[in-house]
């Protein structure tokens, strides 16, 4: 797949290239995200060394990493070096003699730490000399999410605050799903998302089905052959240390448990044991706390859990209850398994599209804060509030998944739904101007009238606005 959007992360690289005095830079988030496809760009367009670690003895690292460094310094792998200190102070003298500032950049990092755990505070040294004298930028990148926040991003950590740039990957924005795929349709666009999210590597893997979302889901999700069968296991295994002791929790979600009580009464367990279990997983991107739109994040006692991302929303529903029965089931049957769960996990993906989208549309011709999901107690639920940023006025929006065009008695059905609803009380000061907005991923050709006070917003905006804008 081509190398698509991260705009911002590949000129926040080039600005510390060009930087004098800069000496270390981190980039990290969890796998599948295209860690190494930026950086390797980055290398590209720099003349920098990438090199990646792996789970081998330190010494066998360090001659690997010698062979790597032998391109740019002839004669660099000819001797052993018996320890990182001796290899980074020759590193330093044959970069300077060459006039080169690297960057140098190592990822999968953990590795190296895990055989070395003196490394770190090896190169705190050598990076605060090379920052001192002009020298080489450090570049350093991990998967394991645990170990990098662990080793260089805690602020025990010999490195932390040392870095000019700390970027954490996120998704890729779904408005590139259409320049990844070459699809144009909202409601293939729509479908692809359900199943991937914003995941590059998924994308890699899913583009070639085009439109095909249930044949690539079977082929690549569903079959026990498929290459992403056992994913979700396989990322908890791979954080350093292992986090698969983490995997019930992800189980009881993806079972329909939202409240830590639920998620406890699953696990059979005291909710206060899952606080910091919890607090792990939305750390390493699993796990979204969500409370209700204006309430205090911290101090709200309403929070709900949710799988942060589409596919590990339908793995957790079409592959982990399943897995004995996967195992031999026909095609035909696979597929019913996923159709069960698919209209309610296209719907979650709407709503997730539509809220993301909420500050990049311009909606009433005011800029509006990050959306969020509205409930309390027993008033109306709301799959969209947000409040412009002037505190002027109020979007309330309906987020409707309709796998057809929406015609003129769809949108009559919706605004009564939508009328029938009341305001929510804590959001509404009274002064407000209360907008409401109906979300579908795609309009019929007929002319739809609406009252003065609603809205449309379709699947085109929507994939048109979740593009990267400019820093």
């Amino acid at each position: 797949m081509k190398f698509i959007d991260r705009k911002q992360e590949l000129s926040r690289l080039m600005r510390a290239t060009r930087t004098e005095g800069a000496g270390l830079v981190i980039v990290w988030g969890r796998r599948r995200l295209g860690k190494s496809r930026l950086l390797t760009e980055w290398s590209k367009q720099t003349n920098g060394i990438y090199w990646v670690a792996d789970e081998s003895a330190p010494s066998i690292q360090r001659q690997y990493l010698a062979e790597a460094l032998h391109t740019a310094f002839p004669g660099f792998a000819d001797v052993p070096y018996p320890d990182w200190t001796t290899l980074l102070n020759r590193l330093s003298r044959d970069a300077r003699q060459a006039h080169w500032r690297g960057p140098l950049i190592l990822d999968e990092f953990p590795y190296l730490i895990s055989g070395a755990p003196e490394l770190p505070s090896i190169l705190q040294k050598w990076v605060d000399r090379e920052k001192r004298e002009g020298g080489i930028l450090l570049a350093l990148s991990g998967s394991s999410q645990r170990m990098m926040m662990d080793s260089i991003l805690n602020a025990e950590a010999p490195l932390y605050g040392r870095a000019e740039q700390v970027l954490k990957l996120e998704p890729l924005l779904p408005g590139y799903i259409g320049d990844a795929s070459g699809m144009t349709s909202p409601q293939a666009l729509l479908d692809f998302y359900t199943c991937w999210g914003g995941v590059p590597r998924y994308w890699e893997l899913a583009t070639p089905f085009q439109d095909r979302h249930r044949e690539a889901l079977d082929e690549l999700v569903l079959s026990p052959l498929g290459v992403l069968h056992d994913e979700v296991e396989r990322l908890l295994r791979q954080e350093m240390p292992s986090a698969i002791p983490l995997r019930p929790i992800l189980d009881a979600i993806g079972l329909g448990a939202r409240k830590s009580s639920e998620i406890a009464a699953r696990l059979q367990t005291h909710a206060t044991s899952l606080t910091r279990s919890l607090h792990q997983l939305q750390q390493l991107g699993y796990v979204h706390r969500e409370v209700p739109y204006g309430e205090n994040e911290k101090r709200s006692k309403k929070a709900l859990y949710q799988l942060a991302d589409p596919f590990l929303r339908l793995w957790f529903k079409a592959v982990a209850p399943h897995r004995g029965s996967l195992r031999t089931a026909p095609k035909a049957a696979r597929l019913k398994l996923l159709d069960n769960d698919w209209a309610h996990l296209r719907a979650d993906a709407w709503e997730d599209l539509c809220r993301l989208a909420i500050p990049r549309l311009g909606l009433f011709n005011r800029e509006w804060h990050t959306a969020g999901r509205y409930w309390q107690g027993n008033q109306s639920e709301w799959d969209v509030a947000s409040s412009s940023l002037d505190q002027a006025a109020i979007i309330l929006g309906e987020c409707k998944s309709l796998a057809r065009p929406a015609g003129q008695v769809d949108i009559e059905r919706i605004v009564r739904d939508l009328m029938a609803k009341r305001p929510p009380s804590t959001l509404d000061g009274g002064n407000q101007i209360l907008e409401y907005v109906i979300f579908v991923p795609e309009l019929g050709k007929t002319a739809v009238s609406l009252p003065a006070n609603i809205t449309i917003v379709d699947g085109n905006r929507i994939f048109t606005a979740l593009k990267e804008t400019e820093e």
